[in-house]
């Protein structure tokens, strides 16, 4: 097994990857909240993550990754008191919450599939596990953990020495920061709701019986620690929860805001209900900006699959390139002038392999080009095993595609392998490039290439006449932010 590199929230350092059970890792990734569309936000989060699975694999190792979809019980900013994010959703667009979690959960997978995005090997709802979250909030009633006032039942974390380690911050100062509504009720700040009942004159859409009140649902916290436990340890067959099954998770996977009071809590509970330790690796994304600001309605910078589409991006790898170019810890600013950019250089990057497999098999390899296949591919794995340095990764096979040494089937069979990591489907966009190039003939080709030159000159009028020269000879061509498309009419 390869030694691995991750930074872990956790520890605080850059650590090597030891699963408890090589070559199986068992990782759990906090899943969205689908309460409405799917944003560059997500889109840069699971591209990192899949990014990692990929890694693993590439290695040799197993992952088995369980994500949730948070379908209910996740209180407006992250709170106990206030509005259920569904119910408030469901409530603004005049739709059942039901069709509201339906609808979104969609879109996620769509944008899953379009940045060519693994999907997890369990995907589960909240909403189906209730049964088991219930036996879990039971479980820590029956340890001691728990106390029951009038909005819930809540988690009492002064019964936990070292609750808020994940922060790395004073607990005084993680109190302060924990929450933002006051509930008198509560006997200290940071405590946190396990189980949260209907107020009463309210109707909620999304609600069951449970053992404390008629009209009841989780709190946002429980669902993934339940759904942790239930399909990486089995904890929970039979109607009954099985704290003693549970066996450490390898890997647990999100974004930095859920470090302070998510991940925090959810630590706590899992650990309060097995006396063992719940995670060894925690693994957390920084925040995407929009234009050197935080992403919001408000500002107007808010971009979706559907801002995406109406721009001409359909295809999402130049969006998959443009976020693989930061690392994962820091902070990436994506700008519609970025993605161009990055556009221009995915289609460079298709343009060069294409030309590397018109010549496949015409060039003798060298022991200099054998060579340095070799270190190319050291360089590689030092990148990808550095803390998932992607972009150091990138810098690499941008070297490969200009090295005249080893040009020819060595070089794309390097790019392949390479590529197994950085999902860019490759292979796809050149074979679907050469395809396209078949039926274009050569007067066409030249007559596309003057007219991307006028355009660069911004010699407008001439790009018109070639235009209209184009497509008189029988084609269509569209002009993308990665350069002009051509394709016979129908």
């Amino acid at each position: 097994m390869k030694n691995i590199r991750l930074f872990n929230t956790l520890t605080g350092q850059i650590e090597f990857l030891k699963p408890v059970s090589p070559p199986e890792v068992r990782i759990y990734s906090c899943g969205p909240t689908v309460y409405g569309h799917t944003h560059l936000g997500h889109m840069r989060a699971y591209t990192n993550v899949d990014t990692l699975i990929r890694i693993l694999k590439y290695f040799g190792l197993r992952p088995y990754q369980v994500m949730n979809i948070t379908d209910v019980g996740h209180i407006l900013g992250d709170c106990d008191l206030g509005k259920d994010k569904i119910e408030e959703a469901a409530r603004k667009e005049k739709k059942d919450a039901w069709e509201i979690t339906r609808e979104y959960t969609k879109e996620f997978f769509l944008m899953i599939k379009k940045l060519n995005i693994r999907k997890a090997d369990i995907v589960s709802k909240a909403t189906d596990n209730i049964p088991q979250m219930i036996l879990l909030v039971q479980e820590l009633e029956r340890r001691g953990f728990t106390y029951k006032i009038k909005d819930g039942i809540y988690f009492d974390t002064a019964k936990i020495s070292d609750y808020g380690k994940l922060s790395h911050m004073p607990r005084k100062k993680l109190l302060e920061g924990a929450r933002v509504e006051v509930n008198l009720e509560k006997k200290n700040p940071a405590d946190f709701a396990l189980w949260k009942f209907t107020p009463k004159g309210v109707n909620r859409q999304m609600e069951w019986a449970s053992p404390w009140n008629e009209k009841t649902f989780p709190g946002w916290h429980i669902e993934c620690s339940t759904m942790a436990m239930r399909y990486l340890s089995n904890c929970f067959t039979k109607g009954k929860f099985h704290p003693q099954r549970f066996e450490t998770i390898d890997i647990h996977t999100g974004g930095i805001d859920l470090i302070p009071v998510h991940h925090t809590n959810e630590i706590a509970q899992t650990e309060a209900a097995t006396g063992k330790k719940f995670v060894n690796y925690w693994i957390h994304n920084e925040f995407l900006q929009v234009d050197g600001r935080k992403m919001s309605k408000s500002l107007g910078n808010f971009y979706t699959l559907s801002d995406l589409e109406r721009r001409g991006y359909k295809d999402l790898m130049p969006l998959r390139y443009l976020f693989l170019n930061t690392h994962y810890r820091k902070k990436t600013n994506f700008t519609w002038q970025a993605l161009t950019q990055a556009d221009r250089s995915y289609q460079e990057i298709i343009r060069r392999i294409e030309i590397i497999k018109t010549i496949e098999g015409k060039y003798e390899e060298s022991d200099q080009g054998r060579k340095k296949i070799c270190y190319y591919l050291d360089e590689f794995n030092k990148a990808i095993t550095n803390d998932l340095n992607m972009p150091q990764a990138l810098a690499v096979m941008h070297e490969v595609l200009k090295d005249k040494d080893i040009i020819g089937k060595s070089q794309w069979d390097l790019l392949k392998k390479f590529d197994q990591v950085l999902g860019l489907q490759l292979k796809e966009h050149v074979d679907q490039l050469m395809k396209v190039k078949k039926k274009i003939p050569a007067r066409i080709s030249i007559l596309v290439l003057d007219r991307e030159k006028s355009r660069q000159e911004k010699d407008w009028l001439k790009s018109d006449e070639l235009r209209v020269q184009i497509e008189k000879s029988g084609y269509s061509i569209k002009d993308t932010p990665g350069g002009s498309k051509v394709t016979p009419k129908k």
